[in-house]
């Protein structure tokens, strides 16, 4: 299939490398010339400009949108917007708030625009390992585009069966999902990366428990100096923590077992924030995630070896690079 992918950054710019190894046409365009003309030696077609990359593309167009959530998600799904025909697809793929899909998808209707929220899932790793995509908007539309989705998601891979679910068709098993309507592939990716927070923190703590093991605090015949990467490569083998995030600390702290480049500042995204938002909204009480949140914010102003932790996590997964002090 012919795809247009606007942002070649760290997500955008391997997916675009995933679909081109399977097979499929894509004409790309980001406000690096450089950038471009490097994808275009790679096999894609470049665009110099957002008119150009529609113009490149063939009815009905496909324009997926792979730049920071917000004001540069939605300056450029307008301008696409303008540029595209009825019965064209235009998918947001970051990390945009559900109720700005749902305004979107509203205000795009009249043109006759098919707009999809894609979920992406898959860090710095996708390349290799795939993308969970979680999906939302119209089924034609995910129908038409199920070429690019297989592609993109991990597929089966080894992972065993859950039991009973050979009697339940479906593709999340291939590792993409057509969750609802418009918003709901967001709203989902919202929850998955709320739960992230959670999980992330309480590996955080553990270790940073286990690093205090040995304080003067503790009687002297209680204190252990504890071997926190062999630690985290034992509980990948066999236990119930394993998990790619486990993965990735086991990772981080063989390279430097006192995370000495990280300070500890951690980010979050905006899910996390949204995920607690929407919980108040429900009256669901989710207050490990809360926690996980307030614990990030309170990053900023004092770190722990747990900080660190997770900053070294986040930098694993999505290569997301701490804040320079002051900013």
């Amino acid at each position: 299939m012919q795809i247009g992918m606007v942002g070649l950054g760290r997500m955008g710019g391997n997916m675009v490398r995933r679909l081109m190894k399977g097979g499929h046409t894509c004409v790309v365009h980001t406000r690096n010339s450089a950038t471009v003309a490097e994808f275009a030696k790679e096999g894609a077609v470049g665009a110099a400009s957002v008119e150009e990359l529609i113009g490149n593309l063939q009815a009905p167009r496909v324009a997926w949108v792979m730049v920071p959530a917000g004001d540069p998600t939605e300056q450029m799904v307008m301008k696409l917007a303008g540029l595209m025909q009825p019965g064209d697809i235009l998918i947001d793929g970051g990390n945009s708030n559900f109720k700005d899909d749902v305004r979107r998808a509203q205000a795009l209707q009249p043109k006759g625009l098919r707009y999809l929220d894609v979920g992406t899932s898959g860090g710095i790793w996708g390349l290799e390992r795939g993308y969970c995509l979680m999906i939302g908007g119209d089924k034609d539309a995910v129908r038409h585009l199920e070429p690019i989705f297989r592609t993109l998601a991990p597929g089966r891979g080894t992972i065993g069966r859950t039991p009973g679910r050979e009697t339940h068709p479906g593709t999340a098993e291939d590792g993409f999902l057509h969750c609802g309507p418009v918003g709901a592939g967001h709203f989902v990716k919202m929850v998955h990366n709320g739960i992230e927070y959670g999980m992330m923190h309480a590996l955080a703590e553990g270790f940073d428990v286990l690093r205090n093991a040995g304080t003067p605090a503790r009687p002297p015949e209680q204190r252990y100096d504890l071997p926190l990467a062999d630690i985290a490569e034992l509980w990948r083998r066999g236990s119930v923590l394993s998990s790619w995030l486990l993965d990735l600390t086991a990772s981080a702290l063989i390279e430097d077992p006192a995370l000495g480049k990280f300070t500890g500042a951690v980010e979050d995204s905006g899910e996390g924030r949204w995920t607690v938002m929407t919980a108040i909204e429900e009256a669901v009480p989710a207050e490990v995630i809360s926690a996980a949140l307030y614990a990030r914010f309170r990053s900023r102003q004092e770190h722990t070896f747990a900080e660190k932790i997770l900053s070294a996590m986040r930098y694993k997964f999505g290569g997301h690079v701490e804040p320079k002090a002051g900013v």
